[in-house]
């Protein structure tokens, strides 16, 4: 009768044991697993766009920069070494926007940079007008990614203007950097000015240009 008993109670744990996860079990677990990975990589798309948004933005102020060492620093382009170097950016291509050395018109008395007291025909007579015009072109910069300028203003008698926010109406914004002072000059006899960048998953990054040149990629705001 004792014999009987233990091989009846060894047969139950046998199949108890052999009887493994049931059906809803492995839905639940499956389910978990699921839900976890959705979530990890969910977050970890999340953070790279954050990252690809934000490295944007520095490239952006990076170039600007470039632009500020090459007009300060007298870079030659078209035969003179006094040329300011500028970025240009366009309502119509948000996509993009451009670096170009402001070698047209020629010296005179009514551009942005005025003539020095040798005249028109001085060493350190400057050409430009502190804007892009055709044919000045040095490089295309694409954002790439879905970025975007979203938006672009200029500080200019004690307001505001851009190309959405502040009522828009501002269709280009050139930042010109010249010799020898490290003061931009921004078209709308600007002040300062600043570059709203988004991607089309969310978020905004904001590069801003102060008034004694300072560039900055990680602003609060624009304007």
């Amino acid at each position: 009768m004792r014999n009987s008993y233990f091989s009846f109670a060894n047969e139950r744990r046998e199949k108890t044991l052999s009887a493994g996860f049931t059906l809803i079990e492995l839905m639940v677990v499956l389910a978990i697993i699921v839900t976890i990975t959705t979530i990890t990589l969910s977050s970890q798309s999340s953070f790279n766009k954050s990252i690809i948004l934000a490295n944007t933005a520095y490239d952006v102020a990076l170039t600007l920069r470039s632009a500020e060492i090459y007009g300060l620093s007298g870079r030659a382009v078209g035969g003179t070494s006094v040329a300011g170097y500028g970025l240009h950016f366009q309502k119509a291509v948000p996509g993009s926007f451009m670096l170009f050395a402001d070698t047209s018109p020629a010296p005179n008395a009514s551009n942005c940079h005025g003539l020095p007291a040798g005249g028109a025909s001085a060493p350190d007579a400057k050409p430009g007008n502190c804007t892009y015009d055709t044919g000045e072109k040095v490089m295309d910069y694409n954002l790439g990614n879905g970025i975007t300028v979203s938006d672009f203003c200029a500080y200019s008698f004690g307001a505001w203007a851009c190309a959405y926010a502040q009522g828009g109406g501002l269709t280009e914004l050139d930042i010109v950097f010249s010799r020898p002072n490290p003061e931009p000059f921004i078209n709308v006899n600007g002040t300062r000015a600043c570059i709203a960048l988004s991607s089309p998953q969310g978020g905004a990054r904001f590069v801003s240009v102060g008034a004694s040149g300072e560039i900055t990629a990680d602003a609060s705001s624009c304007p």
